[in-house]
């Protein structure tokens, strides 16, 4: 009767789990579908939504440019961080962990941000444009519209690329490089028929990543896109509304981004079963001295590449200390702290939302991310292997349209959350949990089980065991994926702009609206304290990875 009691808990805890999926998630969903095909006059079903996004060349543009902009970038992302992590992983590179860490910090922002310090530096008025105008007569490309939206992208998202491949790398035994060598195949070749096809899956994991970054990327068209209108951008647009706003045609935008993502997903997922093969590095790669020649390209590329990417944010830095009006909306000469100051006197509510809503949204998904971890792992059945494909579905919905979910799904009765931090705390857990619990998993499934038994063999509960032996064995990939998770949560956007109110405007929402404003010097300076922020959560990393490079 006590085992009974025990294997009863658990599965409440699941049937709980998948309750808040239900609610929180699957409902809010529902509610969007339902809306994308529901004629509020008639109240009867219609597609005429659908035939409106397909039949209209200008809304279905948008879904055309998104996937130029998402497989141009992706392409950008793998030709820049491929061979970037070949050339660090095989070779000895002078200021290695520097170099590991910069280019961490080039990804570690929102990519809006990205898109704004990239205006001040390239922009019709940037300090670039006007140096090249001014001193040698020449006038730069526009950086608004594609061209600036790649840039930004592309200079964001290819450390994940570096991060992904320089994992598989790390698997890779060096007998095989040494039997390719021996048979002829070196250099640039055998990068290209040995190294590429023994990374493939971790290469198609990147691809799949950057991919649904980009073509869910909501603040960089908005902000830098000007008349290249997205399909993310055009949601918000058709929720929030200029001058008016449809909610249905929203919604059916919306399950047309679910369907598309869906998609994408899985031909991702046929192409990683195709290419999946296991690896076991008995003889690691060894790092190599390059010779002169191939020491100046690589450090050129590698130092080049980050400089190129990290340029934005040491310019956010560097103008968040110059002074500025009291509106703060134009810079003066000199330096201060003004903007600072003014920071903290009219948006002190904007940092302590940040760690109260963040820091409530960090500590559902570690709770809940940890139990996942277990159910998925240790207790696998029907009803956890539900909840392990749920927990994933946020990596095939655009943030925006997790926002207008939530907004339909609680905005009337009988729970009420529109306007609240709830909701926010809401949204932020579902899209940043599959970080943690992909993290607290792997490092679970290295656990041998038989020190569960063990602890049970000296009597103590299974739920005992869970608390007291098994959580503190996994603290460590639990808390590497809760910090990845806390990055995300402090530069989210895409749906806390459509969720927040006056109330609970976040550090990275004031951003926005700094740069909405046209206050730069505030602007600067909130994006230099999320800079401050993120830099210590990757300290924080590194300390918990003991000296280990990371990896995804």
């Amino acid at each position: 009767m006590k085992k009974k009691q025990k294997i009863d808990m658990w599965m409440g805890i699941s049937l709980g789990i998948l309750l808040l999926y239900i609610v929180f998630m699957l409902y809010p969903l529902l509610k969007i579908l339902v809306q994308s095909v529901l004629d509020n006059e008639q109240g009867t079903f219609t597609m005429q939504y659908f035939k409106q996004f397909f039949s209209d060349t200008y809304y279905f543009s948008t879904l055309l440019n998104s996937f130029k902009i998402a497989v141009c970038v992706t392409v950008v992302t793998l030709a820049l961080g491929v061979p970037l992590a070949y050339l660090y992983n095989m070779y000895e590179l002078k200021g290695r962990n520097f170099l590991q860490v910069m280019i961490i910090l080039c990804s570690m922002s929102a990519p809006f941000i990205g898109a704004y310090s990239w205006i001040l530096l390239l922009g019709r008025s940037g300090i670039i444009t006007k140096f090249f105008s001014r001193n040698l007569g020449i006038e730069m490309p526009s950086i608004y519209g594609f061209n600036g939206i790649l840039l930004v992208l592309a200079t964001k998202l290819f450390p994940l690329v570096f991060l992904y491949v320089s994992g598989a790398l790390k698997n890779i035994d060096n007998s095989l490089l040494e039997a390719s060598s021996n048979m002829g195949c070196r250099g640039v070749k055998r990068f290209f028929k040995v190294v590429v096809p023994l990374c493939m899956p971790s290469i198609l994991a990147a691809a799949l990543m950057v991919f649904m970054r980009a073509l869910a990327d909501f603040g960089t068209p908005l902000l830098i896109g000007e008349g290249y209108r997205t399909f993310p951008v055009e949601i918000y647009k058709q929720y929030v509304g200029e001058t008016s706003v449809n909610h249905n045609f929203a919604a059916a935008v919306s399950v047309i981004a679910i369907i598309i993502t869906a998609i994408v997903f899985l031909i991702q997922k046929m192409l990683s079963n195709h290419y999946s093969f296991t690896m076991n590095a008995l003889h690691p790669i060894e790092r190599k001295k390059p010779h002169p020649v191939l020491s100046f390209f690589a450090h050129f590329y590698a130092y080049g590449l980050v400089a190129v990417s990290f340029l934005p944010q040491f310019y956010l830095i560097y103008c968040s200390f110059r002074n500025t009006s009291k509106t703060g909306n134009m810079f003066k000469p000199g330096y201060s702290l003004m903007s600072y100051r003014q920071i903290f006197e009219t948006m002190g509510d904007a940092v302590k939302n940040t760690i109260v809503i963040c820091g409530s949204a960090l500590v559902l998904i570690i709770l809940l991310a940890v139990l996942i971890a277990y159910l998925v792992v240790r207790r696998r059945n029907h009803v956890n292997n539900i909840i392990d494909t749920l927990s994933m579905l946020p990596y095939i919905i655009p943030g925006s349209v997790v926002g207008i979910a939530l907004v339909m799904g609680f905005s009337k009765g009988p729970l009420v959350l529109t306007g609240t931090a709830a909701i926010m705390v809401v949204s932020m857990c579902i899209r940043r949990i599959p970080y943690t619990i992909r993290s607290s998993v792997a490092i679970l499934q290295q656990i041998p089980i038989t020190v569960e038994e063990a602890s049970a063999s000296l009597g103590a509960s299974k739920f005992k065991t869970f608390w007291k032996v098994t959580t503190p064995m996994m603290v460590n990939g639990i808390m590497s994926g809760a910090i990845l998770s806390w990055v995300t949560l402090i530069t989210e956007l895409s749906s806390s702009i459509i969720l927040y109110s006056s109330k609970t405007i976040t550090l990275n929402l004031g951003v926005y609206i700094m740069v909405s404003r046209g206050t730069d010097g505030k602007a600067c300076a909130i994006s230099t304290i999320l800079t401050v922020m993120t830099i210590i959560s990757l300290v924080l990393v590194t300390k918990l990875s003991k000296g280990r490079e990371i990896t995804l």
